[in-house]
């Protein structure tokens, strides 16, 4: 196949329905026990079921995806929900359905300002090479710093004011602040390991954590301006990490002193101190909390007169007349050349120019320190699913066909972002997400998700049958991958029956236990006692004990992990238990049809087809064959075609 799939075993008799374009061809079906990506554990705690996957109609592979399976590449793979060390399931949403929220919409606007020209891109950033985005930790921490850029108060105000200046764009600006700041602390020295410093990402603090975070941490004096807490950001933590990262293996005193002296709480105290010796903020008072950069608005109407650090600016002229001051507003913000977003959505082939922006991904967004082409093939081009071309006057099949795809994202002609997904009958399925590093502030793993839910919902017109969002799996005991459940209102995937059930619902089992009958729901009662002692709770008390008010999801680097590379190698040794477990159900796999050197014969005329076989060779068969169907249905191990 032009796309890569390899299909060398497939039929080529079309097929009934919107799947049609061939058989569905799987090779051999096996265990497999990994250490998990998740959980980060040492032994081989993650186990899964696995099946090579020679061709696959859309139609079959949907079915899959509806019974807990995903793929990688041409393997596929379920988890084993009652045996791994977490569980994962399967989550979507109906697009018509979706529900945009404030902080989505911000998404959407701020691209839209950054192609309309309004917004400039972070310090760090390709266009904007004023400021380096690569630094060496080698300066003591209490080396003298620069003047950070000031303006006056009724600007920082204005940042307020909606009408006047959007507050994610005042946000932009303050993250651009800290980043100045980190970049004064952190210059050219004696460590001699240069290292990739984090940029500042400033989030607004929800009001159900200030009275928790910004009232408890206050230490307030008679007569002190009353504070409350706006904003945070928890760069201190990352810039910890990357320092470690970088420092020498082998260790001196030298070594010693320097982890010694690295902490969040130093690294947030030292840029609280540098931002407010060298640019005090009027109306906004900077302080660390437990490594966090916290922002307090306070309301003291003495300090107004002071300066802030939040937009680059000249002061306005005290003398000009109001309606100079008017112009001045209007002049200010003169919108830029703007830039052309342009989607496009094509076959999955090897392309040079995604392999490089993949390769660069990668290396400096999950730091893999070689990314070779034969394994980016077998991830993310490679795929068994056969494409069935759209069909004139047909409202089955979407214009674009059904199969595996690359959807380019390209501003003004430089591609910036690949998603890559499966058009199935009923769905699109959110396979991985690669972008450009230098437009992280774009938050492209949001922006991306939010156009391919607006896909669904634009070629639902043309095929009714296609209305939902695949986002992979949802994963209740990891911290990174909860973001899922913002797209609402989603549904998870009941393993037992695989049965859809609304997320809310789903929650209140999986807080109790991280493997529910998610389908048992209604039993639970209106108020359900919360776990004491669950593997949950004390990974999100870690969080709570140091009175972190944001929210620990990182937008964009959890999305991309939704779907990891698989090891692909299957377990074969079943253990006695395994076999215990297919003796003591009967599950009938008499219709399974198997390929026999290119011909089709179904298990119970087997005998007759091939002629006598040894006992012990047919009982390992029907062992492998049972749990074949059990765990891809009876229906379609029937329609299957179960390659030996």
């Amino acid at each position: 196949m032009a796309d890569g799939a390899s299909s060398s075993g497939a039929a080529s008799a079309s097929g009934p329905g919107g799947g049609g374009g061939g058989e569905s061809v799987v090779i051999d079906y096996g265990r497999r026990r990994t250490a998990c990506g998740y959980c980060r554990s040492t032994g081989q705690t993650s186990i899964s079921h696995g099946l090579w996957a020679n061709s696959l109609r859309a139609d079959d592979y949907q079915a899959l995806l509806d019974r807990g399976w995903r793929r990688s590449g041409c393997f596929l793979y379920k988890p084993e929900m009652e045996r791994t060390c977490c569980p994962q399931y399967t989550i979507r949403l109906k697009a018509n359905d979706f529900i945009c929220s404030k902080e989505q919409g911000r998404v959407l606007k701020k691209m839209q300002r950054f192609l309309d020209g309004e917004l400039d891109p972070q310090v760090g950033s390709p266009q904007n090479k004023t400021s380096p985005t690569k630094h060496s930790l080698a300066e003591p921490m209490n080396m003298p710093v620069s003047k950070i850029s000031k303006t006056l108060t009724n600007d920082f105000q204005a940042a307020k004011c909606p009408n006047l200046f959007e507050e994610d764009e005042f946000i932009s600006c303050l993250s651009s602040k800290i980043n100045e700041a980190v970049g004064m602390s952190f210059q050219v020295g004696t460590l001699g390991s240069d290292v990739q410093l984090p940029k500042a990402v400033v989030k607004t603090v929800k009001p159900q954590l200030k009275k928790k975070v910004g009232g408890a941490s206050q230490d307030k004096k008679v007569g002190e301006a009353v504070q409350d807490l706006l904003y945070t950001c928890n760069i201190s933590f990352q810039i910890v990490a990357e320092i470690r990262r970088a420092l020498p293996k082998e260790k001196d005193a030298n070594h010693n002193k320097v982890v010694a002296d690295i902490s969040p709480n130093s690294i947030a105290e030292k840029l609280a101190m540098t931002m407010e010796c060298h640019g005090d903020i009027a109306g906004l008072a900077v302080k660390a909390c437990n490594g966090h950069l916290n922002f307090y608005s306070v309301t003291n109407q003495t300090k107004q007169n002071k300066t802030s650090i939040i937009v680059s600016t000249h002061a306005p002229d005290k003398s000009s007349s109001s309606k100079q001051s008017s112009v001045n507003k209007n002049t200010v913000r003169v919108p830029q050349k703007r830039r052309k977003l342009e989607i496009k959505m094509r076959r999955s082939h090897f392309d040079p120019e995604e392999f490089a922006l993949y390769q660069r991904y990668q290396t400096k967004v999950h730091k893999e320190k070689k990314v070779s082409e034969s394994s980016y093939k077998r991830f993310l081009v490679d795929t068994p699913i056969v494409f069935v071309p759209p069909r004139s006057g047909d409202n089955t099949v979407p214009p674009c066909g059904f199969g595996s795809f690359h959807q380019q994202y390209r501003i003004d002609g430089k591609l910036v972002a690949v998603g890559v997904v499966d058009i199935l009958p009923k769905c699109l399925s959110s396979k991985y997400l690669f972008w450009d590093p230098d437009f992280a502030f774009l938050s492209l793993g949001k922006y991306t998700a939010l156009k391919e839910i607006d896909w669904v919902k634009t070629t639902q017109e043309h095929c009714p049958n296609l209305q939902y969002y695949y986002l992979g799996y949802y994963i209740h005991s990891c911290n990174k991958m909860r973001y899922k459940a913002a797209y609402r209102p989603s549904e998870l995937l009941c393993p037992v029956r695989f049965e859809w059930v609304c997320y809310d619902s789903a929650k209140r089992l999986l807080d109790k236990s991280l493997y529910s009958v998610l389908s048992d729901f209604a039993q639970i009662q209106d108020e359900m006692p919360q776990p004491q002692n669950s593997h949950l709770d004390t990974e999100l008390s870690k969080n709570d004990n140091c009175e972190s008010p944001i929210d620990e999801d990182d937008e964009d680097l959890s999305y991309d992990d939704s779907d990891m590379m698989v090891d692909e190698e299957m377990v074969r040794s079943e253990s006695n238990t395994d076999v215990m477990e297919d003796c003591s159900s009967i599950i009938d796999f008499e219709n399974v049809m198997m390929d026999l050197n290119g011909s089709r014969v179904k298990y119970k005329d087997l005998l007759g087809v091939v002629g006598r076989i040894e006992r012990r060779h047919l009982e390992q068969l029907e062992r492998q064959l049972s749990k074949y169907v059990k765990v891809v249905g009876k229906e379609l191990s029937d329609r299957m075609v179960y390659s030996l």
